[in-house]
């Protein structure tokens, strides 16, 4: 085998290795997107129905501080329920990113 021939070999060998590594990389972007899809869908469902039932408890108040303690209760729970949904949300970007490249660092630690 000459020189021109084991070149354009490995010149082929990785060329195949990054179109595989670049399509499993692109497979597991597309199957973290679709989670953060369906974790917003259902957080959003979620977050409407609380807001639903707040306002229903409203309508029926007997009182302006009865009316206060119902908003403060809501507004308590909506906050913390944004800020574990965000804490998530961060976790499976990063998640997401390292399992995008995790095909890449295994060609480079070679």
């Amino acid at each position: 085998m000459t020189e021109h021939q084991k070149f354009s070999d490995e010149v082929q060998k990785a060329s195949k290795q990054s179109l595989d590594n670049s399509t499993r990389s692109y497979q597991e972007v597309t199957k973290g997107v679709q989670a953060v899809t369906a974790e917003m869908t259902g957080y959003s469902k979620k977050t409407f129905e609380d807001a639903t039932r707040t306002f229903e408890q409203l309508l029926g108040v007997k009182s302006f501080e009865q009316a206060v303690e119902i908003q403060s209760q809501y507004a308590k729970k909506a906050f913390e329920a944004h800020i574990a949904q965000m804490t998530k949300l961060g976790e499976m970007y990063t998640d997401m990113v390292r399992n995008a490249f995790k095909p890449f660092e295994q060609t480079f630690s070679k």
